[in-house]
């Protein structure tokens, strides 16, 4: 078993106001906390992994596929691997969340490889 405390994390900056930290992993999956401050927007990016997350603070605009999908506070959402999204915060506070990857997101690219 293994804990995994975000205080006890580094949180890189993936994007100008997107704050990523990976978190605890298995084999099959993993989870990261992002912060999206007020303004910021994730560009649009595809990966193989399934996504999974959940928003316990703020409000998210994912755009794919020409739609626009807006998660609030206890929302929760997924994405296919290799779907094309992106995400905004239009709102004027930071947006927090988790996502869950599988497989496991072990080297993305904004941790350099």
């Amino acid at each position: 078993m293994e804990r995994t405390s975000l205080s006890d994390l580094e949180i890189a900056e993936a994007a100008d106001g997107v704050h990523l930290a990976l978190m605890a992993g298995t084999e099959s999956m993993n989870v990261q906390h992002f912060e999206i401050e007020a303004g910021a927007t994730v560009e649009e990016h595809s990966h193989p992994h399934e996504q999974t997350g959940f928003i316990y603070e703020g409000e998210l605009t994912f755009l794919t596929d020409g739609e626009e999908l807006t998660c609030g506070p206890g929302d929760s959402y997924a994405i296919p691997g290799d779907q094309p999204h992106a995400a905004e915060n239009r709102g004027d506070k930071p947006v927090r969340g988790v996502d869950i990857f599988s497989p496991p997101r072990e080297n993305p690219s904004w941790q350099g490889e």
